[in-house]
């Protein structure tokens, strides 16, 4: 979906900037910190308050990395 490619290419490595963690379009918020954020119960507003920096399209990028992230996974199931 061109949508998806236009928010995933909101997510950017580079091993110069916060040790190689994904973070939001190269700045020092990173993919991590944003979803424990979410996790923590603050909603998109609060993350934006509270990052100035940070735009929606940026907390949804991060959903969807993390989402692909997770749709690639593979579980091994380990004998008991």
């Amino acid at each position: 979906m061109k949508a998806d490619t236009s928010l995933i290419n909101r997510i950017t490595v580079n091993a110069k900037v916060m040790a190689g963690k994904p973070t939001v379009r190269g700045t020092r918020v990173t993919v991590e910190l944003i979803l424990t954020a979410l996790a923590a119960g603050l909603s998109f507003e609060m993350i934006i308050e509270e990052y100035v920096i940070v735009e929606k399209e940026d907390i949804q990028a991060c959903l969807l990395y993390a989402s692909q992230l997770v749709k690639e996974e593979t579980i091994h199931e380990i004998a008991a």
